[in-house]
């Protein structure tokens, strides 16, 4: 038995150490990234108004909010990591700061918003830190307290090479972009390609860790799948509102009626979609859904931009069409992937996560590509909304069917 256990030890505590190490350097990659834009071109983008020291020394500033945050995201990590184990928290944490990091690429600087641009800079900054302060905890004791006692301290150094590789990752991509665009793009728009990219090291991060649950694997996987519904309802409600007001000189009254018209349309539909649902099945209308969404986003934003009434809604009621595909099942389909254990709290975090990834990030960052846009239609903004599309496709691929199958066909007659 000694033996057996000997031989299982080592990819066990591998796996977990590639983890932790994973985790710990992408969250470093997110706070030295920050670091390094505040150096180079937060001031004057965002303290504008400011003599180019004083504008330098206000950056910084935001960039000590997220060391002040740290000691408070230990505490409040610390407490969840004692209660509820490491696990839990090395998800939450990465999620947090990689979440803040993408938004903080999203955010206008101040000649479009005003003031409000170096004040969300400096909230999104303290909840980096507070991810950040619950990140090194809960990576150093998931390797503690799962190593051989005789070798802890070489288990436990791996999360200590993370903040040298998150330095070397934020600053080469820097770099990289700084060989190969003027001072001029950089300053315009690339110097936030480094936070956009801390989203995809984020999920491959949360890739890693959900290995070692297979409870937060299922939460991913479900909130990644409905984070197009979340994209699609309120690049129609919210963001289309403002662009076409703002953008097209389309009256807010219109806008209005265009964007109600295509809901009431998708409320009606609603109990007829879900009755499909019981018949067909509930991952089958996710990913005919799905499909329609990553095919309908370039038309919708074409038809948006044309500023006509009647062009407008037939753009939104084809995305309004292919969400309610998807949403009409999913208050069946998410309970039904859960274990009764875990039901409550699974389906619950996998919606509302999903609401994250979709909702709260889609009109920042369609906003934020419509201004780097010089066209009248944002194809940027079609581009975003497929790719989130085809992420949720490829999510929906990996759960699995969840309707209940037919007593007659599930017990077979006896005779």
């Amino acid at each position: 038995m000694h033996d057996a256990r000997t031989v299982k030890a080592p990819p066990s505590m591998l796996r977990l150490a590639a983890a932790s190490l994973a985790g710990t350097a992408i969250e470093f990659y997110d706070f030295f990234v920050y670091g390094t834009a505040a150096a180079l071109v937060l001031g004057p983008l965002f303290f504008p108004t400011f003599s180019p020291v004083a504008g330098t020394l206000a950056a910084f500033a935001t960039f000590g909010v997220g060391f002040v945050a740290r000691p408070l995201g230990s505490v409040l990590f610390g407490h969840i990591g004692d209660r509820r184990g490491r696990r839990p928290v090395l998800v939450a944490s990465l999620l947090l700061t990689g979440a803040s990091t993408v938004a903080v690429g999203c955010v206008p600087a101040y000649d479009t918003i005003g003031v409000s641009a170096p004040l969300l800079l400096l909230v999104l900054r303290f909840l980096q830190g507070l991810g950040l302060g619950g990140e090194w905890g809960g990576a150093v004791l998931l390797t503690v307290e799962h190593a051989p006692p005789g070798r802890r301290g070489l288990w436990s150094s791996f999360p200590q090479v993370g903040p040298a590789l998150g330095f070397l990752l934020a600053n080469g991509v820097v770099l990289g972009l700084s060989a190969t665009l003027s001072d001029a793009q950089f300053a315009s728009w690339g110097w936030r390609v480094p936070f956009w990219a801390a989203g995809v090291l984020a999920l491959v991060g949360l890739w890693l860790r959900s290995s070692l649950a297979d409870h937060w694997r299922l939460v991913l996987l479900t909130a990644g799948a409905l984070a197009i519904g979340y994209a699609i309802f309120y690049a129609v409600t919210t963001w289309s509102l403002a662009y076409a007001t703002e953008r097209l000189g389309v009256s807010r009254g219109v806008m209005l009626t265009c964007i109600m018209a295509a809901v009431v349309v998708k409320g009606s539909l609603t109990p007829l979609v879900a009755i499909l649902g019981d018949r067909y099945g509930r991952r089958p209308l996710c990913l005919i859904g799905c499909t329609a969404s990553a095919l309908w986003m370039f038309p919708l934003v074409a038809l948006l931009a044309t500023g006509q009434p009647l062009l407008m809604f037939l753009g939104f009621l084809g995305a309004m069409l292919a969400f309610i595909t998807m949403f009409a099942v999913i208050a069946a389909y998410l309970p039904e992937l859960y274990e009764p254990r875990v039901r409550c709290t699974g389906a619950a975090v996998g919606y509302n996560l999903g609401g994250v990834v979709g909702g709260a990030l889609t009109p920042i960052v369609a906003t934020a590509l419509v201004e780097q846009s010089d066209g009248r239609v944002p194809w940027g903004v079609g581009a975003y909304l497929t790719g989130v599309a085809l992420l949720s496709l490829g999510c929906f691929t990996l759960l699995p069917e969840t309707r209940p199958v037919p007593a007659s066909a599930a017990e077979p007659a006896t005779g």
